[in-house]
């Protein structure tokens, strides 16, 4: 009976740990699910889509200084004390150079009354909101350049995960094979067919895979945790890879059409944009040497009185005016004239910088191109080599087991085959990479 209450006991409390335990949510992602989920998640794509709401703000703000601003105002005064004037004592007879003391005015004063403004002409305003668009377009551009980014490190990690399962899988696959060879020697030593150190020598080979085993499930481990801090995941959710990399990944038509635009590049689009923002800097500059016009009014009621009894009647007065204002800027140090030379000067630098890029893609697309194809051949051999590999170690294994092979021999076909198939994965993944690195050359990713 104690047993059984401990027992007991035990159940409970692994009950309670187990209902306490944070539940990991599984994500069953696809490569697209992983960018969908990216383009939600990652701290860069969302800094970039608020840095558009940013923008759509600032635009506001800008397009405020063509409207009119208005006002009102209330007031009132209490002269504690009403402020004295000097006036020249002649006036009232006496000595010249001698002033006489007054108060003018009321102890109680009140004003109230609205006022507006409205710009009528200023050449950088104009200029800032034709701009706006342009400014607008440019955080897009810039929003789109970071998702495709995003997205190529994703495809990138996603096929390296997706290649070490399909690894993984082949060690599995290896070591029980192994598994079976060492339990048919220890067989065949046991009935005087087979020497000790045949066996040791499977042996050894075994564990050499399980150890490699290890070193590709830690490596997966840490691959899983940066593709989540990529997306913007939790680390702690589960994560699993649906898609499985193979030859038909390849198929894809990927190959550059005669007629590429550099317009399809992202990279190329923002830059472009920044062209445009430039060279509206240069206008607003220019026009900073027109004159500016802007129009005012004013309409207000004023009342004095002797006692506080503004709101029993009495007089207000009325006073209303409207100005027009032209300023026109003479002479400034040179200060307009160094700005926009200056602004002349960086937009020289864009478009040497558009110049670099277009070299800078053609370079690109040529490389990509030529790793793409050189892989897509090194997968074709080294997939026949993987199948002549795994013919040659099952025939070694036939000849062993009938006692006419080595165990020398089976070693090392069993060392070949291995070689062959990581080198087949390893040629998949590049021709993967390639293919990534390609399409974000042509713009197609």
């Amino acid at each position: 009976m104690k047993y059984l209450s401990l027992l007991l006991v035990v159940l409970i409390q692994s009950q309670l740990l187990s209902a306490q335990t944070e539940i990991k949510p599984l994500h069953s992602f696809s490569l697209n699910d992983c960018v969908s989920f990216a383009q939600k998640n990652n701290v860069q794509v969302k800094n970039a889509l608020l840095a558009i709401d940013a923008q759509v703000q600032t635009n506001r703000e800008i397009a405020a200084a063509a409207y009119p601003t208005i006002g009102t105002n209330i007031s009132g005064t209490d002269y504690t004390k009403i402020p004295t004037s000097l006036l020249p004592a002649q006036i009232f007879g006496g000595p010249a150079g001698t002033f006489i003391p007054v108060q003018f005015g009321t102890k109680f004063n009140a004003n109230y009354g609205a006022n507006f403004q409205q710009l009528l002409f200023d050449g950088q305003v104009f200029v800032a909101l034709q701009a706006r668009e342009t400014s607008l377009e440019m955080q897009r551009k810039n929003a789109a350049v970071t998702e495709e980014a995003i997205k190529a490190n994703i495809y990138k990690i996603y096929y390296q995960l997706s290649a070490s399962k399909t690894q993984l899988n082949i060690l599995d696959a290896n070591i029980e094979r192994l598994n079976k060879l060492a339990h048919d020697a220890q067989i065949m030593y046991k009935n005087g067919f087979a020497e000790k150190l045949d066996v040791d020598k499977v042996s050894v080979q075994l564990n050499n895979l399980q150890t490699e085993k290890i070193k590709a499930n830690n490596a997966v481990a840490i691959g899983f945790m940066g593709l989540k801090m990529l997306m913007g995941m939790p680390v702690k959710d589960s994560l699993e890879l649906t898609d499985v990399i193979n030859e038909q990944s390849l198929s894809n038509d990927v190959l550059v059409e005669n007629d590429f635009q550099y317009g399809v590049r992202k990279d190329f689009q923002y830059l472009n944009t920044v062209r445009k923002l430039t060279d509206y800097n240069v206008k607003r500059y220019q026009l900073s040497y027109l004159p500016t016009v802007n129009m005012s009014g004013a309409y207000s009621k004023n009342a004095q009185r002797s006692t506080f009894d503004f709101f029993e009647g009495g007089n207000w007065f009325t006073t209303s005016l409207v100005s027009l204002n032209v300023n026109l800027p003479l002479f400034n140090g040179f200060a307009r004239d160094a700005r926009v030379k200056r602004t002349k000067i960086e937009l020289k630098q864009i478009e040497n910088q558009i110049d670099a890029l277009k070299n800078n893609i053609d370079n690109e697309i040529t490389q990509a191109k030529l790793n793409y194809m050189s892989s897509v051949a090194t997968v074709q051999f080294q997939k026949k080599n993987m199948q002549l590999a795994e013919n040659v170690y099952q025939q070694t294994k036939k000849k062993f087991e009938a006692g006419t092979g080595s165990n020398t021999e089976i070693s090392a076909a069993q060392a070949d085959l291995v070689s062959a198939q990581n080198n087949f994965m390893n040629a998949l993944y590049t021709a993967l990479i390639s293919k990534v690195d390609l399409l974000k050359a042509t713009g197609k990713l």
